[in-house]
């Protein structure tokens, strides 16, 4: 009988597209949902297959040689990819679509259309695709020296936050010279690891980053209000899962002061929580942070236990800086949820590997 990891890694393998219609070759389907207005369309995006190489890369060591072969084949298939995803005039920034050119809101019949609703790049992106590549010095130096000029206050100055953040000269999610500052903790996060990974050189904006994941974890907004603290990632375990993961392989000392209440507030969490993989991304994060946890089934788990999960949204309304229109952007009316089967069986990757690294 095949192990619960062999098994996980042919369910991956399977989902990764041949080349079937909306998604090329070795790219993970996803789906852009929004369930209240029975919105349903195929997006071909590479940030779902991005993460999930990540993520691969990262536990292909724990691995048997096998897997461990097979985990590099995921990856090389969904690698070369990449190059429709760079920035559309050639430099080495990173789209959530097709940029050359622009396949913004594939598959759909309005926003497509629309010059307006194509995005510029943007960091999260671009962070996993230096993840899981292998960058020179020289583009690593370029892309440190790019994200400054796309801070907070280097050519403008965030509004969409509270006011205390409004001067915190913290790295923005997007690319792009007429793009508005946006934070978002869950970003950050993916950022700094980037950084610390490659041990690049840090400076004020790095401090203010880490600093950003800090605040919002000791004041409890994270909790409070989630969608404030990450438009893309609005959901308080989602938080949980990216600042673990960071503190978990680098255990940064400005975060130190904030590890017990981020496993105070997930073991909370999880004993509330009533969605499957929220219990598994929270298990997985307090895993991270070296607490043990009581065993989740997962080799039971099926496509139906990933019913009413999403990693990651859009909110069509949080590139509007007017007060009155960011304060309708929260409403789950104005969210596009982006749904892959194939990377929620990565998160049972995940658990199973750490669950079995910590157990052993």
């Amino acid at each position: 009988m095949k192990n619960t990891l062999t098994r996980f890694i042919d369910r991956i393998e399977k989902l990764q597209s041949g080349g079937e219609p909306c998604f090329p070759p070795g790219i993970f389907p996803a789906y852009r949902v929004n369930p209240l207005i029975r919105y349903n369309r195929p997006d071909t995006t590479i940030f779902f297959s991005a993460i999930s190489a990540f993520t691969l890369q990262s536990l292909k060591r724990q691995q048997e040689p096998e897997l461990q072969d097979r985990i590099e084949d995921i990856c090389e298939r969904i690698i070369v990819n990449y190059p429709d995803f760079r920035n559309k005039d050639g430099l080495k920034t990173y789209n959530f679509w097709k940029t050359k050119p622009s396949r913004h809101f594939p598959n759909g019949h309005i926003f497509r259309r629309y010059e307006h609703f194509r995005i510029p790049d943007d960091v999260d992106d671009t962070a996993f695709v230096y993840l899981t590549t292998n960058p020179t010095k020289e583009e690593l130096t370029w892309l440190k020296e790019k994200l400054t000029i796309h801070a907070n206050g280097y050519k403008q100055w965030i509004r969409n936050t509270d006011p205390e953040y409004r001067m915190l000269p913290a790295y923005s999610t997007w690319f792009g010279k007429n793009m508005y500052i946006e934070f978002d903790v869950s970003v950050l996060c993916n950022l700094m690891y980037f950084i610390f990974k490659y041990e690049l050189p840090q400076n004020r904006h790095d401090e203010a980053s880490l600093e950003y994941i800090r605040s919002v974890i000791a004041s409890g907004r994270y909790v409070k209000v989630p969608f404030r603290c990450a438009h893309q990632y609005p959901r308080t375990a989602l938080i949980i899962y990216h600042v673990a993961r960071l503190i978990g392989a680098f255990n940064p000392s400005s975060l130190a002061g904030v590890k017990q209440q981020l496993i105070d507030d997930t073991l909370s969490l999880l004993s509330k929580t009533e969605s499957k993989m929220d219990r598994v991304v929270l298990s997985t994060a307090l895993m991270r942070l070296g607490i043990k946890t009581d065993r989740i089934p997962v080799e039971n788990y099926d496509a139906e236990d990933f019913k009413g999960f999403y990693f990651f949204i859009a909110g069509l309304l949080t590139a509007y800086e007017n007060p009155i229109l960011y304060r309708l952007s929260v409403s789950p009316l104005f969210h596009m949820h982006w749904i892959c089967e194939a990377h929620c069986w990565v998160l049972l990757f995940e658990y199973e590997t750490l669950w079995n690294q910590q157990n052993a």
